[in-house]
């Protein structure tokens, strides 16, 4: 019922394992400090490719290149057959990547509605007199994008919330309200960076809940950064393990979690891996 809401409003990511984003033995270094050595991924429409690994690892690095923050020394980064190097982040958003972040970055003193309409101001086509005096097209454009916005508000479930400010509401309801955000943007690609970092357990199961459906009814690729070994097990289809930037292994959840080399390098004991995703059922 959820999914079906949010699907009545924004369009499909596109058909299914068409190659959204590839990336080729990409290398960055700040003052020779390796931050990521030799990584290749590529996620398709409707794949949710997970990347693992120790803090330090590289995975925001990772995310920073993708988004053009960073720009890296070496390989190349493609979106839909189209270099992203050398892009600027805001031309790399239009093209519809959007982003969540590690530590929450809403404007606390706009309400959730203003924060969620911020992410449809690229789907914006009227310029400043006509947003003054709201006649006309503008009118119309804002009628649909406050559409589309009270959409994701229903399927991320946070309708009481709508009109409160943002810095009046729990830690787990602003990371859905950033999900949100992004969603707003129509994109084709999700970066989710720790998108459950400090949550319950009840808040971690109900954000899993709400990014499978994007993936399995929209057909959105998305790219997860998580430390929460249990959520990505159960909800990734492919997983790269990196350590001090540099790939370990790439494969399917179950090869991940049956690594010797991922387990050393990334908990230093042969069973915790498996425990994790064990331990209290699915996400």
């Amino acid at each position: 019922m959820r999914a079906r809401i949010l699907n009545e409003f924004l369009p499909s990511g596109g058909e299914a394992g068409r190659v959204l984003l590839t990336l080729e033995d990409v290398h960055l270094a700040f003052a020779g400090l390796k931050a990521i050595d030799g990584v290749s991924l590529t996620v398709a429409t409707g794949q949710l490719f997970a990347i693992i690994g120790p803090n330090g690892a590289g995975k925001t690095s990772i995310f920073n290149c993708i988004s053009g923050v960073y720009h890296p020394q070496e390989g190349s980064i493609d979106f839909e057959g189209e270099s992203l190097l050398g892009r600027k982040p805001n031309r790399i958003a239009d093209l519809g990547i959007a982003r969540t972040f590690q530590n929450i970055e809403l404007f606390p003193q706009m309400t959730v509605l203003d924060n969620l309409m911020l992410g449809r101001h690229k789907h914006i086509r009227y310029g400043t007199p006509l947003a003054m005096l709201r006649l006309g097209r503008a009118a119309r454009e804002e009628a649909r994008n406050r559409e589309i916005v009270e959409g994701i508000v229903e399927f991320l479930e946070i309708e009481q919330f709508r009109k409160s400010y943002v810095a009046m509401l729990p830690y787990g309801v602003q990371k859905r309200i950033e999900l949100g955000r992004a969603l707003a943007m129509e994109p084709k690609l999700l970066l989710l960076d720790e998108p459950v970092a400090g949550m319950n357990l009840e808040e971690t199961e109900d954000m899993a809940r709400f990014i499978t459906d994007i993936k399995r009814e929209l057909g959105i690729g998305i790219v997860l950064v998580e430390h929460d070994m249990r959520m990505v097990m159960d909800l990734a289809d492919k997983v790269l393990a990196i350590d001090f930037g540099k790939p370990i292994a790439v494969g399917t959840p179950h090869e991940i979690q049956t690594n010797a080399d991922v387990v050393r390098a990334y908990l230093g004991q042969e069973h915790a891996i498996a425990d994790t995703s064990e331990a209290g059922g699915g996400a």
